[in-house]
């Protein structure tokens, strides 16, 4: 009941200062991530509304906790400042080292592993963890919580010599998950993201190239995002051969059974998505030979809301539209590192630039 309260309380401007203080904010994420903790979810509901405010996402964008590392443990260690009733210590108690480590690589892993299973067996966590992609969502607002997700790091901090990735690519899958919180504000962290245009490539890229964030020099396998983007505005409609075979490999001969996204908030999040990707000269040809046309026409035959329909047309008129030509005095650049070490410059121009409001 004490989470529960705090969740109403973290409501109120007023309190929220007093509790984003770190080392409340240590025990709230240490608890999270704990996957003994039964009150989880109520926890993530509360981090979800304290990082509603700049100074709580500024906290928790710098927090590190402390873990100690045991083998045996579902995921791999214990976080020692979890205890309190409702997750109490393990016994026998871990006897290894302490390590201070970044709480949010730990927050990312621990939201996937509470995607529910195919076999409830297999589950690890109490808690599905969904309000934490709310977390993720309100974190990206801000330009140091997109650069967390759009910097290489190893997927696992105990193994920090493992090979990089983004930790946006763990959050992509879930944007056609059951949950509408999850799916929902997944698609908001990814949109957020989409606002850095120098992280586009790195979004749009496949897995089987490494990308790059300039400035930033190191590279990770691409975030591979479009058709995790494409696939809830997808229906059941049947495309030509032709028009098939543009589209990336999820999104070919869907089956008759496949439904559009039914919520209308989260589509429009997502052709607000695809309009960010467009920032660029490169993201407009990355999506036109991946047939972002053919799916959007499709999709907007059978939108019912004005204003998803509006931002599809505008959309379809960059996708379409002629494209000026590009002085090279003038272009922005974006760069992309290769799997060769090579470099290669992407164009923008100023008539089809987004902004942020």
């Amino acid at each position: 009941m004490r989470f529960r309260a705090l969740v109403n309380l973290s409501d109120s401007p007023m309190l929220v200062a007093s509790l984003s203080e770190p080392p409340f904010l240590v025990f709230v994420v240490s608890y999270i991530i704990n996957p003994q903790s039964t009150l989880a979810d109520l926890a993530s509901m509360l981090l979800s509304n304290l990082t509603a405010s700049s100074a709580a996402c500024a906290a928790v964008l710098s927090l590190n906790i402390d873990i100690i590392p045991e083998p045996t443990f579902p995921n791999g260690f214990y976080p020692s400042q979890s205890r309190c009733a409702t997750t109490i210590a393990p016994t026998p108690y871990p006897s290894g080292t302490t390590l201070t480590v970044p709480a949010l690589p730990l927050l990312v892993d621990a939201f996937v592993q509470g995607a529910e299973t195919a076999d409830p067996s297999n589950r690890i966590r109490k808690g599905n963890l969904h309000f934490l992609a709310s977390v993720f969502a309100n974190l990206c607002t801000s330009p140091a919580g997109r650069n967390f997700f759009l910097a290489p790091r190893a997927p696992n901090v105990l193994e920090p010599n493992g090979n990089p990735e983004y930790p946006l690519a763990k959050l992509v899958p879930f944007t056609e998950h059951q949950d509408t919180i999850r799916r929902g504000s997944v698609a908001s962290t990814l949109k957020n993201c989409v606002f850095h245009a120098q992280g586009h490539r790195a979004i749009l890229s496949p897995d089987s190239i490494n990308v790059s964030v300039p400035p930033a020099t190191s590279v990770a396998p691409g975030i591979d995002a479009l058709p995790y983007l494409l696939l809830p505005l997808a229906g059941p409609e049947e495309l030509d051969l032709e028009d098939q075979e543009k589209l990336p490999d999820a999104l070919q001969f869907l089956p008759p059974t496949k439904i559009r996204e039914p919520d209308a908030a989260i589509r429009l999040i997502h052709v607000e998505t695809l309009l960010l990707l467009c920032h660029t000269r490169w993201g407009r040809d990355y999506l036109r030979a991946q047939g972002v046309y053919e799916i959007v026409r499709a999709a907007h035959e059978n939108e019912t809301v004005d204003k998803i329909s509006e931002h599809i047309e505008r959309l379809v008129t960059l996708l379409k539209g002629e494209e000026p030509e590009v002085d090279s005095s003038d272009r922005d650049l974006l760069v992309e590192a290769g799997t060769d070490g090579t470099t290669v410059d992407v164009s923008d121009d100023e008539d089809s630039r987004i902004d942020e409001v």
